[in-house]
């Protein structure tokens, strides 16, 4: 008895069916048909909403299995119902599945004959059962963010342990919001918490971290980073900031006269840190998409010596948030918008130069044909056939129809995002789409699922406000994580933040990053005149299990009038050029730009 839960490709060429790659990948939400006789399937309708993400299809089916799911040509569920073996090529466990859960009940209780007696206060219970038996009279260090995974890791170390064994620290590492340590220290004293506040910015600046190299005869070396201030590298960030937190973690405890192998390190890891991190403690065979701060080569090297305290390694965002309303939290701490631990460094895309590949003028001519499709229909072209080769009759009437009713243009932007395609990360191109009308969402959203599913090298679609952008920014202006850059973007995601409060919408959207990046539009080329603004990106994202999720559609999950509010005051901080809105689901992009 067997669900191979996203991956049917797998259950089919062991049972002796075979896999290829086609040329249509599918990464985003499709409607498929199903087979509602097949057990897995019961009380589904013969069409359902799911997440797709891959990159090979079944091509036979295997003897024995069936098709019992469909995806236009391509097959997206088998199954024996003799040997109770299922394999789904979609996401059932994922929210933007509109009824996995009815699927993942069918086979565990239908299927498998598992009961639902397991609770969140069971495992609350095995958690600090857990954190008991390895502690024992130690101490543990806690570094706490003041939000909702960090709170409830220390609420069950506190509940597990004596007072005086829990040390907690929050470090302030330059990259907090405005004023964000001030509120982190006020709302832990209001639950008891006492709190040492570490001012850490000047380390962290001049962090660096070692990373790995190999010479010509593959034998592994290692290499000193740069400084965090002059790194573009996302992932090198990452890994300068998780290793900076514990070296200022060793040095609070060296501080208190403890030892550091003496004394554990506790953290609010969650299951889907380490997944993204292609942790060995998740998955040995995942792809790294980013590196969490909470899991870099020093970390996993406290890890392998005992020391690291995770007792929510196994929990998503949402479980931690019913254990965090179990343990007796406020709910405005557990409802609290997420807020990563690198903070706003990995919300400035930094960069020394543009990103622009041998790829970048085909695409920016395919992106030209979307935007205009029902012009492009009548002159062939053959970038045309490529774009109904990676389309359907349906897609293709609807760009008819977007494009005869709006005047819009389409075209990439020269820097680098993290995204996630096919199951595996992706650093590639962002697309920006601009109109001489006000903007259309719905078109534009769907403008956003289809450009990527075409272009595998795009990852990310932004609207740009403003007027018609007649000459896309083909450099940008350089951009460290320097004082003056991030007080820029804080200020920009204070004043947007504070906006979605007043509205009374926060509780309606998930996360809201705001990102800084380093393009100034509006330059004429003939005057040569140097790129020195940067421009925002307000990114909505809605989500119920913080694995996928899709971004706000402005006049329906959150006001039209809230976000131009957003974009006129963000638009009187000095040295912003335009601002932008992220259109992407994750996936392809992920939550973060980095």
């Amino acid at each position: 008895m067997a669900l191979c839960n996203g991956d049917a490709k797998m259950m089919n060429k062991v049972f002796g069916g075979t896999v290829h790659k086609k040329d249509v990948r599918e990464d985003g939400v499709f409607s498929i048909t199903l087979d509602n006789t097949c057990s897995l399937f019961r009380g589904l309708q013969k069409e359902e909403i799911v997440l797709l993400t891959h990159g090979d299809s079944v091509d036979k089916v295997a003897d024995g299995f069936k098709n019992v799911a469909q995806s236009g040509n391509i097959i997206a569920g088998i199954a024996n119902e003799s040997k109770k073996m299922y394999g789904v090529q979609f996401h059932p466990e994922v929210g933007l599945t509109v009824n996995g859960k009815v699927i993942l009940k069918n086979f565990l209780y239908d299927i498998a004959g598992c009961t639902g007696t397991f609770t969140v206060e069971n495992r609350q219970l095995a958690c600090i059962r857990d954190i008991k038996e390895k502690v024992g009279s130690s101490k543990v260090l806690v570094l706490l963010s003041g939000g909702v995974d960090s709170t409830v890791c220390t609420a069950l170390l506190n509940r597990a342990l004596n007072q005086d064994q829990v040390i907690a620290v929050h470090i302030d590492n330059g990259f907090m919001r405005k004023r964000e340590s001030q509120s982190v220290e006020e709302a832990l004293k209001k639950l008891g918490i006492q709190v040492k506040v570490v001012n850490a910015a000047h380390s962290f600046y001049n962090g660096t971290t070692t990373l790995p190299i190999s010479d010509e005869d593959r034998t592994p070396r290692k290499r000193i980073s740069k400084t965090l201030n002059m790194t573009t590298s996302p992932e090198e960030k990452r890994k300068i900031i998780g290793d900076t937190f514990v070296k200022i973690a060793n040095e609070v405890i060296g501080e208190m006269n403890l030892k550091p192998e003496e004394v554990f390190l506790a953290q609010g890891t969650l299951r889907p840190d380490l997944i993204e991190s292609a942790s060995l403690v998740a998955s040995g065979k995942a792809e790294v998409i980013k590196t969490h701060h909470n899991d870099t080569e020093l970390i996993r090297k406290l890890r392998e010596e005992g020391r690291v305290i995770e007792p929510l390694k196994d929990f998503h965002k949402d479980e931690v948030r019913v254990l965090g309303r179990e343990l007796g939290l406020p709910e405005e701490l557990v409802s609290r918008h997420p807020f990563p631990g690198p903070g706003l460094a990995i919300r400035v895309i930094c960069a020394e130069e543009p990103y622009v590949c041998k790829d970048f003028p085909e695409t920016n001519n395919i992106l030209k044909i979307v935007a205009d499709f029902s012009a492009s229909v009548k002159k062939p072209h053959t970038l045309l056939q490529r774009v109904k080769s990676c389309t359907t009759e349906e897609d293709q009437e609807k760009l008819m129809q977007i494009t005869s009713l709006h005047s819009l243009n389409a075209f990439l932007l020269p820097i680098k995002n993290v995204g996630v395609q096919g199951d595996c990360r992706s650093y590639s191109y962002v697309c920006g789409i601009s109109s001489k009308d006000a903007p259309h969402w719905e078109s534009l959203m769907f403008l956003a699922r289809l450009i990527p599913r075409m272009c595998h090298n795009i990852n990310r679609v932004v609207y740009v406000f403003g007027p018609p952008v007649k000459e896309p920014p083909t450099d940008v202006t350089p951009t460290f994580l320097t004082t003056g850059v991030l007080s820029t973007l804080r200020q920009a995601d204070f004043e947007a933040h504070n906006i979605l409060r007043e509205s009374g919408y926060a509780g309606k959207i998930s996360q809201m990053p705001v990102i800084l990046t380093p393009l100034h539009f509006d330059r004429d080329p003939l005057q040569k005149q140097p790129s020195c603004q940067r421009s925002v990106v307000i990114r909505t994202f809605i989500t119920s299990d913080f694995m996928t999720g899709i971004a706000a559609t402005p006049g329906n999950e959150i006001p039209q009038e809230v976000v131009l509010k957003m974009v006129t005051e963000i638009k009187k901080i000095p040295g912003i050029s335009r601002v932008m809105y992220d259109l992407t689901s994750k996936p392809p992009g992920t939550t973060e730009w980095e």
